[in-house]
């Protein structure tokens, strides 16, 4: 498996010598105490931290499944099971810094939720690329890559494209967008269709609405989108998602004997929601929908979801993560819950050959191969080389790119996937100059994030903490504390998140930790704070100002 972000990054020119040297990074998470997974059951979530809008599609016996990345890079990943509940990433769709330019843009643009499918031979990824080009679609012979360079689609606006392949060969393009009328309400939109031709890859004949505003306008429903169309016993099923992605998420669906309709709602709507459950109840999940079915070869249903796991009120650092549960057709209907049913942390596992258990993300990586792993992402599309590994390390090019700026620093994290999380790294620096820096961050978006590093203040090597808090704040924020350093020699970094508390540490000898912040605010890391759509990344960084 190629290593997208080393093959992304690897373009022409050296390194340059002012570089941070990480010798490894370890990354160590636990959630409170839940119910375990016994015999013959799984544990929600099936992907943990920030993987939301997960789509899904199964090829003979092989499922296929991405969810979105914003502005992170490389996008999209895309992950192989064979029995729903253990998931092998295999690669990213965008992996090229070519495909898609996200340049200046705000960490939560870009890449929305992507719709994976499979028609004779070939993947299609339908997607948007929000303030960066509008509406594409991908392809591939092999779902681990390479993936072509995306093919506009101008015609069409909104969010949210998704693909249906009917029997008789015609293919459609289901999307969120503007309603063909004056919008009602805030939140007011529609879901369109068109017809597809997918030799020519353009849409063709007219665009219809099939929903306007939801499965009841009178209720002034908001945010219907990300569309999918699945055939069913000589039925069209819409399933949709319904009243935007946060607290009052749900997933709801309507049918029809024609494929262009009309479309009428299931009586028992929503068939997938959190948001009338207690907000006391105890380790709640709240946000579900964006619901994507898919069948197994037996004829079973499951489905996957976004959901989320607060850990107090309505925040969550972890970001909106993937959720798997089954699919119970009622009177021809497919239910995901029902009334008062809670989303269940464990559950019994899917009728399907187990898969290997995947490499859950935990341990110790020390930087000894030819490549990173592809869960690893920098911000934004990189344009320079400015990384390498050799001799057992990973080294940075101390750029003037800052964190709280919009273009590509010098960062490469990879999400927080667990309520209690720790991750450390040890890092060889020596700032030249005031403002230089370089060390480990946990970052929200390019506004909210904290940054442990070791720096050079008043003439002296430093350790020290920053905190942005806010677009007010400055672009690498504020020293919350600092503490000498020997002149040389490497320092270990730490940064443990206790829910919505963040403890920061050093060691100048192995093992021999400092305290340098307890209990600093984690809540800023959260997206009821911060806003967004992405979870927390922990991340090697290094910086220097222009001279």
């Amino acid at each position: 498996m190629r290593g997208a972000v080393a093959a992304a990054l690897l373009l022409a020119g050296p390194v340059a010598a002012a570089e941070a040297r990480f010798d490894w990074f370890e990354y160590q998470g636990r959630d409170p105490a839940g119910a375990a997974a016994g015999n013959g059951e799984y544990r929600n979530p099936i992907l943990t931290g920030f993987y939301p809008d997960p789509s899904i599609t199964r090829v003979g016996g092989d499922y296929y499944l991405v969810t979105s990345t914003f502005a992170y890079f490389p996008g999209l990943p895309v992950f192989h099971s064979r029995d729903l509940v253990n998931w092998t990433q295999i690669g990213n769709a965008i992996d090229r810094p070519t495909q898609l330019d996200f340049s200046g843009l705000g960490l939560s643009r870009a890449v929305f939720a992507p719709d994976i499918t499979w028609k004779d031979g070939t993947f299609y990824i339908l997607n948007t690329c929000v303030d960066c080009g509008g509406n594409y679609v991908i392809t591939a012979r092999d779902p681990a890559g390479p993936w072509s360079d995306p093919v506009w689609i101008r015609e069409v606006d909104g969010i949210d494209p998704a693909f249906f392949f009917d029997d008789d060969g015609r293919a459609y393009l289901l999307n969120n967008g503007p309603p063909d009328e004056p919008p009602r309400y805030d939140g007011h939109r529609a879901i369109w269709m068109q017809e597809f031709d997918l030799a020519a890859m353009r849409p063709i004949g007219p665009r219809k609405v099939l929903i306007n505003g939801g499965v009841d306008i009178l209720t002034k429903p908001v945010w219907i989108e990300g569309p999918h169309i699945l055939k069913k016993d000589g039925w069209y099923y819409l399933v949709c998602a319904e009243g935007g992605t946060s607290v009052n998420h749900s997933q709801v669906v309507l049918r029809s004997r024609h494929v262009w309709g009309p479309y009428e709602p299931y009586a028992g709507n929503p068939i997938l929601t959190q948001r009338h459950l207690p907000e006391d109840r105890p380790d709640p999940v709240t946000s579900a929908g964006h619901a994507d079915l898919v069948d197994t070869p037996s004829g079973a249903w499951w489905a996957t979801f976004l959901a989320t796991r607060p850990y107090a009120g309505d925040f969550y650092n972890t970001g909106r993560e993937t959720f798997l549960l089954p699919v119970t057709w009622k009177d021809g209907w497919p239910v995901i819950l029902e009334g008062d049913a809670v989303i269940p942390q464990v559950h019994p596992r899917p009728g399907l050959p187990p898969s290997p258990a995947a490499p859950d993300g935990q341990g110790r990586e020390a930087f000894d191969g030819g490549e990173l792993g592809p869960h690893w992402m920098t911000l934004r599309t990189p344009r320079d080389r400015w990384h390498r590994l050799s001799e057992g390390a990973l080294s940075l090019e101390a750029r003037a790119e800052p964190l709280g700026g919009k273009g590509q620093p010098s960062y490469l994290g990879r999400r927080q996937q667990h309520t209690h999380a720790v991750a450390s790294t040890r890092v060889d620096f020596d700032p030249a100059r005031e403002g230089d820096r370089a060390g480990l961050a946990a970052l929200q978006s390019e506004d909210f994030f904290y940054l442990l590093s070791v720096g050079r203040q008043g003439g002296r090597r430093v350790v020290q903490l920053e905190r942005r808090a806010g677009a007010g704040d400055p672009p690498h924020g504020v020293v919350l504390a600092s503490a000498p350093l020997p002149e040389t020699g490497a320092v270990d970094l730490r940064i443990e998140a206790r829910g919505g508390r963040y403890d920061f540490a050093y060691a100048t000898r192995p093992g021999r930790w400092t305290s340098l912040v307890q209990g600093a605010d984690g809540t800023i890391l959260s997206t009821r704070t911060a806003g967004g759509f992405v979870g927390v990344t922990f991340g090697l960084y290094a910086y220097a100002p222009e001279s």
